[in-house]
């Protein structure tokens, strides 16, 4: 996905310095880019807002209240809640990481915190935000102490494109599976469609939005990854305006999958802030004990360490970001703006927030730079009393661009030497793992393993850092801390 250098932005002093701090010109974007791949970005990941709600805020805990304390849940403060911590943490992502990388509520450890923490005898939703941040303070010593970097420079360069690889087709497995157009049969795996068949209105959008991404990408038009979100929209909300397709549910399999694309809504709301705050630091030590509090920490850690790490490649091979020494820039502010976010998405009740993998759409829509995250961010803010204009969006039309981003990241899979089995067979474990298992972190933890034991029983192990070997036994912890739990009655 490279770009045409562009000439350093003119036109006033203001925009020469927004133009040197973010280093614009320098990483060959421009102004207008910039914003197009935050709008983008912005786009992509919408679906948070809605969906964020419906993970940690429908569910009770073991106590039988929901998030915030009340004993019915309260969607609208989740939602609202979720936009103002992402604005914030992707704003600061932006101007201190300087970094193309939005902010916001992880799915995969919300879902974790939901149906692995809360439910846990005496737990509450204020105990789990607790460990949130305990693990967000740890994370951020670990940045600031150097520890995080020494990581990420001990992994070998194959294993990092490998990472960035399988992240790619994970993603794109996500965006046709958020489509409906990839869904999981039950005892048959995976399967196309619906019972094997594509069709149905949603359906039909997503393949429009798909090709008609696909062919502007390959006529090389610029905006193509907006152009097709908004244009996969409108059509969207015409067709259910004359049609009224629906939700999908168990009696209309082929109705619109979380968002229904119409405008009959209610436009402004007062926004309802009251979960900020809503979080017990050392609750969770009385509720299960300090052993059961510390492998839930540490399980939330590593997740919360590896997935920043991947999607950190991810996004910065998708659009060539490094320095001349081929390192990310600004990593070590990357990590530490990285870690006031898990702190920020405990102290917010939203979860853990860490670094977003659909920030690749705005990146392929030329963002390469903190400029984006500063727009994303303050469309986030919007939706705070804004909130139905990303209920519009609806995730048919945009899991489009989750599948062309994926082919891109793809491509990198050239830059790895598949002659030197050694490194080739942790680099094909990485790659096939991530969307086996549906997890970015089980991906690299099965890479760094396969990568460890070849070498050691081969004699080569003065080969691998000292650091790959205290990686690799934390995964094995990590791949073994649910029996761990059981065996100690914690789970």
């Amino acid at each position: 996905m490279s770009e045409d250098k562009q000439q350093p932005a003119k036109g006033g002093n203001t925009i020469s310095a927004v133009d040197r701090y973010f280093h614009i010109s320098e990483r060959g974007s421009s102004v207008g880019r910039e914003v197009r791949g935050g709008l983008a970005t912005f786009l992509a990941m919408s679906y948070i807002i809605v969906l964020n709600p419906l993970i940690i805020g429908a569910a009770a805990d073991s106590t039988g209240h929901y998030l915030g304390g009340g004993t019915e849940p309260n969607l609208p403060a989740v939602a609202a809640a979720t936009s103002l911590i992402s604005g914030v943490l992707t704003i600061l992502m932006g101007v201190v990481g300087k970094f193309p990388m939005a902010v916001s509520s992880s799915l995969g450890l919300s879902a974790f915190i939901t149906y692995g923490i809360v439910v846990l005898p005496g737990m509450t939703w204020a105990d789990a935000m607790g460990l949130v941040v305990i693990e967000g303070v740890i994370l951020l010593v670990l940045v600031l102490t150097g520890f995080r970097s020494a990581i990420f420079n001990a992994v070998p360069s194959p294993l990092k494109i490998a990472i960035s690889v399988g992240i790619g087709l994970f993603i794109a497995l996500i965006g046709m599976m958020n489509a409906g157009f990839i869904q999981n049969s039950g005892g048959a795996g995976l399967e196309l469609g619906v019972g094997g068949f594509v069709f149905g209105w949603p359906l039909l959008i997503f393949l429009v939005a798909l090709f008609a991404l696909f062919v502007m990408w390959s006529a090389n038009v610029r905006g193509a990854i907006l152009y097709s979100i908004v244009g996969a929209t409108v059509l969207a909300i015409t067709i259910e305006s004359i049609l009224r397709v629906g939700p999908a549910s168990e009696d209309q399999p082929y109705g619109w999958d979380l968002t229904v694309p119409t405008l009959d809504q209610e436009w402004f709301t007062l926004p309802d802030l009251s979960l900020l705050g809503q979080f017990n630091l050392l609750g969770s030590w009385e509720s299960i004990g300090l052993v059961a509090a510390t492998l839930l920490v540490f399980t939330l850690l590593l997740a919360n360490f590896f997935d920043l790490l991947g999607t950190m490649v991810g996004v910065s091979n998708a659009g060539n970001i490094k320095d001349e020494h081929g390192d990310i820039p600004h990593s070590k502010r990357i990590m530490v703006s990285d870690a006031l976010g898990t702190i920020g998405g405990g102290m917010g009740s939203t979860s853990v927030n860490s670094g977003f993998i659909e920030s690749t759409v705005g990146v392929g829509d030329g963002a390469r730079t903190g400029l984006a995250n500063v727009v994303t961010g303050l469309l986030f803010l919007a939706t705070i009393v804004l909130a139905p204009l990303a209920a519009v969006i609806p995730t048919e039309a945009a899991s489009a661009t989750l599948v062309l981003v994926g082919f891109l990241m793809m491509q990198q899979i050239v830059r790895i030497d598949w002659k030197d089995v050694e490194i080739a067979i942790p680099a094909f474990m990485t790659v096939v793992i991530m969307p086996f298992s549906y997890s970015i972190t089980n991906g690299i933890g099965a890479g760094f393993f396969t990568y460890v034991i070849i070498k050691v029983l081969r004699g080569k192990f003065r080969e691998v850092h000292p650091l790959m070997y205290v990686t690799a036994a934390m995964f094995i912890l990590y791949f073994v801390s649910g029996p761990i739990q059981d065996a100690l009655g914690v789970s």
